[in-house]
């Protein structure tokens, strides 16, 4: 029952060794808006109920929320319909993933999933849904699957026909055409202790600003820098990240400035299974955003569509009144503040590719149908074990109408400790109009800012 698919999806859709994939007839690009919301879900809700129809999703603030504010639940009066717990987990498995059985069975009964309302509140600003349905008759893969061609903005395939398409719509999906912020990580020791490191973030999304193309933003994704704030033994230092579209042609560039040295130099290896800087060796760089760069090192299949217990809307995580302590716990965060919805997530697999070296052999991928966002992962080491399951939980922004992660954790099932990013209480909202321009993103720039 737990693997049943909901979405029938070709078997032999594994990997992509050939030609550019066809883009979509225009009659099925016809159905974005109708039959299918504007980014490719279902427009309907599910023959129970629980999942609701698509309405347009939060496109409107609360009324107690003004410009300036960080982000407030537009659902107050919500409470937990029911908690799945390691006691009555057998009720619901075939509405779990695999990591989420495992942490029931590993973490309870302190681990639990407050099973709230599904409230289909991902929504995007109307010139983006536009750019899918042109997407959507003109985006190719290239050979290989290494990068698309003939797409800008946000994801270029809302009607995908593999699971490289679905990971492509992940990484290129829309998040604002800049945006500033400052939030916290942490790698909490088995006993709940932890000591946060504090970041300022700095986006310059290149390929999706309006008026954009890909012959002129240089084969980039976005420009992201980010500044160090704290502890004192790490202040000062910044790390630059030119994101590339085809990673294969042109890989990402990278840069780190070391405020002890008081020296800016190229990191060559800040990608796939490196880990991921200040993560305590718990998280590769790859897992960054859930999942970061080039597709190449594994063949990826289109399971179909399921109906699963998700994190979504995430206000109370993202609470200005919450601070880290309250998140925080052994072993896992703290769930009460957590909030689970069923949602039809799209499910990919990948498998890592013969002749080619990952810590992971194996993960999968479970992608929100109404936003592209990847909302859980699973990691398998080798040996095929499930070494590590990963979360985003995800709210819709206001100020700018974007559907996006505030906090990720990926949990370590053999060191029984996690990492955890978007520690974002506290700080001020995030400004998605910060002015920024292009050329403050180039190295020389990034120089100059550590010097000052």
């Amino acid at each position: 029952m737990r693997n049943r698919i909901f979405a029938a999806v070709a078997a032999g859709l594994v990997g992509l060794a050939g030609l550019a994939q066809a883009k979509v007839p225009a009659a099925e690009a016809e159905r974005l808006g109708k039959d299918l919301t504007p980014v490719g879900a279902v427009k309907s809700g599910n023959a129970s109920g629980v999942i609701p129809a698509w309405n347009g999703g939060v496109s409107e603030p609360p009324a107690n929320w003004s410009p300036g504010d960080v982000e407030v639940s537009p659902f107050p009066e919500d409470e937990p319909l029911f908690v799945i717990s390691q006691a009555n987990m057998d009720l619901y498995r075939d509405k779990l993933t695999d990591g989420h059985i495992k942490m029931l069975e590993e973490y309870g009964p302190d681990f639990v999933m407050p099973i709230y309302q599904t409230r289909r509140s991902a929504a995007f600003p109307d010139h983006v849904y536009e750019k899918y349905k042109e997407n959507a008759l003109t985006a190719e893969l290239l050979r290989n699957g290494n990068g698309v061609r003939d797409t800008i903005m946000t994801s270029p395939f809302p009607i995908p026909q593999n699971g490289l398409e679905v990971i492509w719509n992940h990484i290129l999906r829309y998040r604002g055409e800049e945006v500033s912020f400052r939030s916290a990580s942490a790698t909490p020791q088995v006993s709940g202790s932890y000591n946060e490191v504090v970041n300022q973030y700095d986006y310059f999304i290149a390929y999706s600003r309006r008026g954009a193309n890909l012959a002129d933003i240089d084969n980039k994704i976005f420009y992201l820098k980010t500044d160090t704030i704290a502890p004192s033994n790490l202040a000062g230092t910044i790390t630059l990240v030119h994101e590339t579209l085809d990673q294969i042609r042109s890989p990402r560039l990278a840069w780190r400035y070391d405020a002890g040295s008081r020296r800016l130099r190229r990191s060559p290896n800040l990608a796939y299974e490196t880990d991921l800087p200040n993560s305590s060796s718990l998280r590769a760089v790859d897992q960054k955003d859930m999942y970061n760069g080039a597709p190449n090192q594994y063949d990826w299949e289109l399971k179909g569509k399921r109906e699963i217990y998700v994190p979504y809307n995430a206000y109370q995580l993202h609470d200005s009144d919450v601070r880290p302590d309250d998140i925080i716990r052994p072993q896992h965060i703290n769930q009460e503040l957590a909030r689970y919805e069923l949602h039809r997530v799209w499910v990919v697999e990948a498998k890592l590719r013969t002749g080619i070296s990952h810590i992971y052999a194996r993960r999968v991928f479970y992608v929100d149908e109404d936003s592209w966002q990847v909302l859980a992962t699973e990691e398998y080491d080798e040996e095929g074990n499930l070494w590590r399951v990963s979360e985003a939980h995800n709210i819709s922004f206001y100020s700018e109408p974007v559907f996006w992660t505030t906090m990720e954790m990926t949990y370590d099932l053999k060191a029984e400790r996690y990492y955890i990013d978007g520690l974002d209480n506290g700080y001020p909202a995030y400004d998605f109009d910060p002015g920024f321009r292009g050329d403050q993103f180039s190295a020389s720039a990034a120089r100059r800012d550590a010097r000052r």
